[in-house]
């Protein structure tokens, strides 16, 4: 018994003293003029400064010793939890929307998603919404800088819970061997998987859904009413994804508890392959072998840019794509039916015009004629709305054309680049010489098509340009 009495006062004294090591290993630090970023122990604290008449914390979370290889998901996810249920103490929601962000061009990408994102739900829909941003970079003066800009536009939403912060310091990451054949594209795809697990990690008990995006997209309007509509028709059926996109990993839907085995997949095959292949094989693993794609696609990208590219200049490899489209001066000129409300042009601009025409014929086409030959390394061609997917060109392709003649100018030959799929291609040029002295890009229909055609935009990638990233609201 004295035994007995011993053993319960020593368990006694050691969890007051646990109690006070958690207690004092979270940070609490406010300062006048600027914000203060710390990090330190497991568990790390953002404390800004205040703005107006607003002071409030955004909370990170950095819960990873200094160390090359990744701890188990285990440490990470017992330490968010508790993080969460000891500082936050929030409610459930029905959908927590999360996206992982990287430094790249002058930063306004994940702005406008998030500036988007909020401005096109009702506020019903975001009382069901938590949006969570794991800032996946290690430069310490982009994450102040972004978590300063955030917390000026969104302090309402980070005030209501709306919106959360995390961040994963870089010893959190395994090297990867860079012995390995295809060096870049492995640290790539590994430290892109790595941002997920540890985005999903602590996603996993904040609702009852998860929706991956990503921190460049247009969102459709009343995005979560149309999935919460989609989720109720699908109860009767078992799923493990369901997808609003057919682009990579964007606008994919799981279901919350499937994040913690989704994220143990995640870090086994890390250094394999890109994450929008991970998330595939891990659904034919959990039986559901085909993809259910959710139309209307409610998420699309506005640009494509290759992600890390600090990484890039660090290694002195090439940079690829990292800003937007650049499409050199040209003219455009087309046989299908033009209104006068949308005109041809309008699919070559860089803004958010399109074109607008109806009831193709198989053979219709839409060229662009470059004013000079141009070296591309890319073309995108989107066809159809943005907000539900209607009036996509069901067939057709691309083709690029060289030697050109005449007066008005046209091209004597061209060569297939890529066929377009539920009415989009994005296609880089491999070939050699395939992209050199590039005179016109030509969209045919290779199918007749009664109703409405909408061609979205054609973009174009030249090599070697003096690009300039593209502001887009």
């Amino acid at each position: 018994m004295r035994c007995s009495i011993r053993k319960c006062f020593i368990l006694s004294v050691g969890i007051v003293f646990l109690w006070l090591f958690i207690i004092l290993k979270i940070p609490k630090e406010t300062e006048d003029d600027q914000n203060v970023m710390t990090i330190k122990g497991q568990v790390a604290s953002l404390e800004l400064a205040q703005f107006g008449n607003w002071e409030y914390r955004v909370e990170m979370e950095a819960s990873y010793n200094s160390r090359k290889d990744p701890r188990p998901l285990e440490d990470w996810q017992n330490l968010t939890f508790e993080y969460m249920e000891k500082i936050q103490k929030r409610r459930k929601r029905w959908l927590t929307v999360g996206i992982s962000s990287v430094q790249q061009g002058d930063g306004s990408s994940l702005l406008y998603t998030l500036v988007s994102l909020f401005r096109i739900s009702s506020k019903a829909e975001q009382k069901r919404l938590t949006v969570l941003v794991h800032l996946a970079d290690s430069d310490i003066t982009w994450l102040r800088e972004t978590v300063a800009h955030i917390s000026t536009l969104f302090s309402p939403q980070i005030l209501e819970g709306q919106l959360l912060l995390i961040h994963a310091p870089s010893d959190a990451y395994p090297t990867v061997d860079s012995v390995r054949d295809e060096a870049f594209r492995g640290e790539f795809y590994s430290k892109q998987n790595i941002d997920h697990a540890f985005l999903m990690s602590f996603a996993t008990k904040l609702s009852d859904y998860f929706l991956l995006i990503e921190d460049n997209v247009f969102i459709a309007p009343n995005f979560v009413t149309h999935i919460y509509s989609r989720v109720a028709t699908m109860k009767s059926n078992s799923w493990v994804l369901l997808e609003f996109s057919n682009m990579g990993f964007l606008g994919k839907l799981f279901h919350s508890r499937d994040l913690p085995l989704l994220a143990h997949f995640l870090l086994l095959f890390y250094k394999e392959k890109p994450l929008d292949n991970l998330i595939s094989h891990f659904r034919t693993l959990l039986v559901q072998e085909s993809p259910i794609l959710c139309r209307p696609f409610l998420f699309y990208r506005r640009v494509s840019y290759a992600a890390f590219d600090h990484k890039q200049k660090a290694t002195g490899l090439r940079k690829k794509n990292t800003v937007g489209p650049n499409n050199p001066p040209a003219a455009v000129f087309t046989d299908m039916q033009v209104s006068n409300v949308h005109f041809p042009w309008e699919a070559y601009t860089l803004d958010e015009s399109f074109f607008w025409t109806h009831n193709i014929s198989i053979g219709n086409h839409l060229t662009v004629i470059l004013n000079h030959p141009a070296n591309l390394s890319r073309v995108q061609v989107m066809t159809g709305s943005i907000v539900d997917g209607r009036y996509a060109l069901e067939k057709g392709q691309v083709e690029l054309g060289y030697e050109p003649e005449g007066m008005p100018q046209h091209c004597t030959s061209f060569a297939l680049l890529g066929h377009l799929l539920e009415g989009q291609m994005d296609q880089e040029i491999l070939l050699k010489g395939m992209g050199y002295h590039v005179s016109c890009v030509r969209l045919v229909v290779k199918a007749g098509q009664a109703g409405g055609l909408i061609i979205r935009h054609i973009y174009l990638w030249e090599k070697n340009a003096n690009y300039q990233q593209v502001d887009r609201c």
